[in-house]
């Protein structure tokens, strides 16, 4: 986990790269129908401005609430930290959906009109299940393995 604030930037871009490209394949996918190749590369051009929305997000506003909260559940160094981490994900994902969905809606779905709402409620049901999914078993996981090997790599480096 990262220790100092640039680990945590770099903590936050690769996470934040992991899951917004998901998540975008995801909701293309469920646009047309089902995954199919095209998707992969499609979801790129919506990478550049989702990622930054989620990056400050979660800088800014859910990181910082999700661990306050997570903390106030777990102590870090006395509970487990499979504890600790588990609910920031957790938290992660609860607070993170509704917002990128909002983002999405606004953004990528044609949402312009008195249906606005029932669309980012919608979009955000669809989404939820596999944004817990995809960040409890996969995203996370990931994300902290290349993170803790790229530590190792810099620290053996100096």
């Amino acid at each position: 986990m990262p220790q100092t604030k640039k680990q945590e930037i770099a903590y936050t871009i690769m996470m934040v790269c992991v899951m917004v490209y998901a998540m975008v394949c995801y909701n293309i996918s469920l646009e047309v129908g089902g995954m199919q190749n095209f998707v992969f590369l499609a979801a790129f051009s919506e990478l550049p401005i989702m990622g930054v929305i989620a990056f400050l997000l979660d800088t800014f506003l859910v990181g910082p609430t999700a661990m306050r909260i997570a903390t106030s559940w777990f102590t870090p160094g006395k509970d487990k930290q499979v504890f600790l981490i588990a609910a920031i994900s957790c938290l992660s994902a609860w607070m993170m959906c509704p917002l990128m969905s909002f983002f999405a809606t606004l953004l990528f779905k044609d949402s312009h009109n008195a249906n606005f709402i029932a669309i980012w409620v919608q979009t955000t049901a669809l989404n939820y299940p596999m944004a817990f999914l995809w960040q409890l078993c996969a995203a996370g996981p990931l994300v902290r393995f290349l993170f803790g090997k790229g530590l190792a790599l810099v620290k053996k480096d100096r």
